[in-house]
């Protein structure tokens, strides 16, 4: 596996893994027909592209354990988060009403045109709903699936569920944190923080890092480390999606800029501009953030607003602040593996200073 791009490799590995797990699980459902191909198309294009962060921090973990770097059984566990992953995206398209993901129509969107194109009885939008949550729980049911066949010893696996189980349950708490903070209007930087930790970094970094090191027999004392490195760089790894939420270039997110200003999502950028606004920005937050319908100039004036209170370059800042903190965190780790220390200051790298 290339230290000098820690995913290169294995995101074509881990991509071959998905597409022979898919390949069962058509074989167990084929006798149901072709009704299901939707479904099972679905499935298959919803991991057809990604960064593959939670992979390759599962596969970096078990390598900074000492696990074989040439165990393919790895690869196939680590592969499993991809499905769960998948599945927060399809539900969080649809609880946000997101047209767009990754370039293409969401899935509760696609589904609903698939209706209209068959011309089918009933409300096409509801169906497209429907739809996309069974899709996200069939997702989820094979992130579990793919794990406990992974070949991996039972001790290894049984070792290292409570990281799995942790991320499943810490990802769900998280977005349902941010839902309420969302209806809430909540602006305190405190709270927008205990998303990001739950919504993003544990599930992102922490528990994929742990879910790799204990497959290969991780202590205590790595655990820990791991915790120490992982946390900054999934915090700052949310507080650069944060910023791209709002600045990004569309075409390289996949996503209409301003998305999270029109959803009304109560980021740390959107708390530190409230905080340090004046009265007149405070009332031009209040009266556009969560707007469904905000113009694009709207969405202009709104990023004046973060960029003048000072928020953007606070974030900024913070993201820096993180980052360093997690790669001090790392040069102190005792891991003898050095082809993984470098892989993991690499990926803290690609983490924060992405674009998309």
């Amino acid at each position: 596996m290339s230290v000098a791009s820690p995913l290169a490799t294995l995101d074509g590995q881990v991509q071959a893994a998905l597409n022979a797990f898919v390949a069962v699980q058509r074989a167990r459902l084929a006798e149901l027909g072709p009704a299901l191909d939707p479904l099972m198309s679905a499935a298959e294009q919803s991991v057809a592209d990604g960064k593959r962060l939670r992979a390759g921090y599962c596969y970096w973990g078990w390598r900074a354990a000492g696990g074989d770097p040439d165990d393919a059984r790895i690869v196939w566990a680590a592969a499993a988060l991809e499905w769960l992953q998948s599945s927060a995206l399809v539900h969080d398209d649809i609880m946000d009403a997101s047209d767009i993901r990754r370039g293409r129509p969401a899935m509760h969107r696609a589904f609903a045109q698939q209706h209209r194109d068959a011309a089918w009885c009933g409300d096409a939008d509801r169906y497209g709903v429907g739809a996309a949550i069974l899709l996200g729980d069939l997702l989820l049911s094979w992130s579990e699936d793919m794990f406990r066949t992974s070949r991996l010893p039972p001790e290894s696996l049984a070792r290292a569920a409570p990281y799995l189980d942790a991320c499943k349950t810490e990802v769900v708490a998280g977005q349902f944190l941010d839902l309420a903070s969302s209806a809430a209007g909540e602006s305190s930087v405190e709270v927008a923080m205990t998303v990001v930790r739950y919504k993003a970094a544990k599930y992102t970094v922490e528990r994929p890092l742990h879910l790799g090191a204990a497959l290969a027999g991780a202590d205590d004392a790595l655990l820990g480390m791991l915790s120490a490195y992982g946390l900054p760089v999934g915090e700052a790894f949310q507080l650069r999606d944060d910023v791209l939420g709002v600045f990004g270039d569309t075409a390289v997110t996949g996503k209409p800029a301003g998305d999270d200003l029109r959803e009304g999502k109560r980021t740390v950028l959107l708390a530190r501009a409230f905080e340090n606004a004046d009265d007149e920005q405070r009332a031009i937050i209040d009266n556009s953030v969560g707007n469904g319908a905000l113009s694009t100039q709207a969405v202009a004036q709104l990023r004046d607003v973060i960029v003048a209170t000072g928020a953007l370059a606070c974030v900024e800042q913070q993201i820096e602040q993180l980052h360093q903190a997690a790669l001090e965190a790392l040069e102190t780790a005792d891991i003898s593996d050095t082809g993984a220390k470098a892989a993991l200051r690499a990926l803290a790298e690609l983490s924060v200073q992405r674009q998309r």
